[in-house]
């Protein structure tokens, strides 16, 4: 399935039915009245968050939804049925944002989150709304009101526990491929990843989401390479690992580019808990390892992992340390629990 994830829609919700003009004309009963029915109300637009889906491709055939008309209202009272409603569904995620792509109308972040767009229109009123002791006879109904129409943005962003981050070809599909089931392309040229990956990875008994986001240039806040398109993936991430590949020449250069362009791009990944790791460590001998882990460490203000995917050396640790992070972050985010004195305060 292709990965999508922006799509501009067209919604409308279903006006309201119209009101009936009608009279009891029934044997033995003599001026029986108006007895025109109410129209039905239109349908409503929702949407709503579903499981299974990471993708918004379905919106790239078809991008106009339509809710149903109200059933106008019939004699003998009858009010007409409410028009059916039409519901997107959408991976855990999804913004919706207004037509000006910048005023956000609702972030589904919950299987089972739904948000009405746009509300049905009213149905009209039959004639037996309008009888008085001065009009017994009314011959007007009202129409049903038009329902809601609109353009939106869907924009998704991934939910993930952790995001690989770095320049092009420093291994974060291979660091993904060996920690989850996940099977990215791998190749020795840049930007072999164009679209970003989920994998489930599994240490000690506990699992986490990993996502693998494309390779970032110089520049790329300013849509250089593939930009920062995809960069609102790790918006949501608790933890970034942050890769530089050891066949740098500038190892240093290499971490301050990317960390520049995370800087840049803002919306709070400056200020997420980052592990950097030396990856294709297997490259090294003893000696460049130890210039590079020295220069990555100057760099990074911190204290880099060594990694390599391909024999497994520092894979585990890396894990550790993001679960690590990961566990932190869940217990911030986890509810209070209820206190009390006594067992009956509650």
């Amino acid at each position: 399935m292709k990965f999508l994830d922006s799509a501009k829609v067209y919604i409308r919700s279903g006006d309201g039915g119209a009101g009936s003009v009608s009279f009891r004309r029934e044997k033995f009963i003599e001026f029986g009245g108006p007895d025109g029915g109410d129209g039905g109300r239109g349908g409503d637009v929702w949407v709503e968050a579903v499981d299974g889906l990471n993708t918004l491709i379905d919106y790239r055939y078809q991008q106009h939804f339509r809710a149903k008309t109200g059933v106008h209202g019939m004699g003998r009272n009858r009010t007409g049925a409410k028009g059916s409603d039409v519901v997107l569904k959408v991976p855990v995620g999804t913004q919706v944002l207004d037509e000006d792509e910048e005023t956000l109308l609702c972030d589904l972040t919950e299987v089972g989150q739904r948000v009405r767009l746009a509300a049905g229109g009213n149905g009209g009123f039959g004639n037996q709304h309008f009888k008085s002791s001065t009009n017994q006879a009314p011959r007007r109904a009202n129409p049903g009101l038009p329902g809601q129409e609109k353009w939106i943005w869907l924009r998704l962003k991934l939910i993930a526990d952790a995001g690989l981050v770095g320049l092009p070809n420093a291994g974060k599909s291979t660091f993904l491929a060996t920690v989850t089931a996940a099977k990215p392309k791998i190749a020795d040229y840049p930007f072999t990843t164009l679209h970003p990956g989920l994998g489930v990875a599994r240490v000690d008994a506990r699992e986490f989401v990993l996502a693998d986001i494309p390779g970032l240039i110089e520049g790329a806040h300013e849509g250089a390479g593939i930009g920062d398109r995809f960069l609102g993936h790790v918006e949501r991430c608790r933890v970034l690992l942050h890769l530089v590949s050891a066949r740098e020449e500038d190892v240093a250069a290499a971490y301050r580019t990317v960390r520049g362009e995370l800087d840049a791009y803002g919306n709070g990944l400056e200020d997420k808990p980052e592990i950097v790791g030396l990856s294709q460590a297997d490259l090294l001998d003893e000696d460049e390892r130890k210039a590079k882990l020295k220069a990555l460490k100057k760099a990074a203000k911190k204290e880099p992992l060594l990694i390599s995917a391909a024999t497994g050396e520092g894979v585990e640790a890396a894990q550790r340390a993001l679960m690590a992070e990961i566990v932190d972050a869940r217990a911030l985010d986890a509810p209070a629990p209820v206190t009390a004195d006594r067992p009956w305060d509650l």
